[in-house]
């Protein structure tokens, strides 16, 4: 169940729901999901479905991977992105084959250990992680050409809208566990923000702090 054919399989699926960039469909192919979960979830880790990953977590289903990294790539090229919310570090390790820099911000210790240590195991070298709000996004680092939430916030904190580089994207789930959940676009101008409005989602909530 984690061989290289029910990868493909996963990327068939992908495909046939209307991912079309190629480039992000082979790097789904290329990285191992089932290193990213438990062991004991690993026979299901290329389900389209989001699995639980400890501390109240989970990892985002294969299609919302695919269609939140397709829409970052959509104008071009992208050197250096900001990652709100590691988690497992999958879609820190999709993003590592397709820009050049990856930086990522988790508030949960434990499961940016985890991360941390996949990173390392897998030879990611340019995926660089911090323990730290999400919030407050990483910004010394910044400003960035993307940037990437993957839980959702009521509305969207300011420091991360600053740290978007003017033309820089920002692609993240807008609204809370109890109501509706819309992934969303923003994209800074020399003027101010643009927001287009995708589809309907849900992710798990976005918390403030750290543990």
């Amino acid at each position: 169940m984690t061989s290289q054919r029910t990868r493909n399989r996963m990327v068939h699926r992908l495909r046939e729901r209307g991912i079309e960039n190629e480039a992000v469909l082979a790097t789904l192919a290329s990285v191992p999901r089932h290193l990213f979960v438990d062991e004991a979830m690993a026979t299901r880790a290329y389900e389209d479905t989001a699995l639980p990953i400890g501390d109240g977590q989970t990892i985002s289903q294969p299609y919302a991977v695919a269609r939140m990294t397709e829409v970052l790539l959509e104008q071009g090229p992208i050197k250096k992105v900001l990652e709100v919310g590691t988690g497992s570090g999958y879609q820190s390790a999709i993003l590592s084959q397709l820009v050049d820099t990856v930086y990522t911000v988790e508030r949960i210790r434990n499961l940016l250990d985890k991360a941390r240590h996949r990173f390392r195991a897998l030879e990611y070298r340019n995926v660089h992680a911090r323990h730290s709000d999400g919030s407050w996004g990483w910004a010394t680092n910044g400003p960035y050409d993307a940037i990437i939430v993957t839980a959702a916030p009521p509305s969207v904190p300011e420091p991360l809208l600053e740290q978007l580089s003017v033309g820089g994207r920002m692609i993240v789930p807008v609204g809370n566990q109890h109501k509706q959940q819309m992934l969303t676009v923003i994209t800074r101008t020399q003027n101010g923000y643009e927001r287009q409005e995708l589809s309907d989602v849900k992710f798990v909530p976005f918390l403030s702090g750290k543990s």
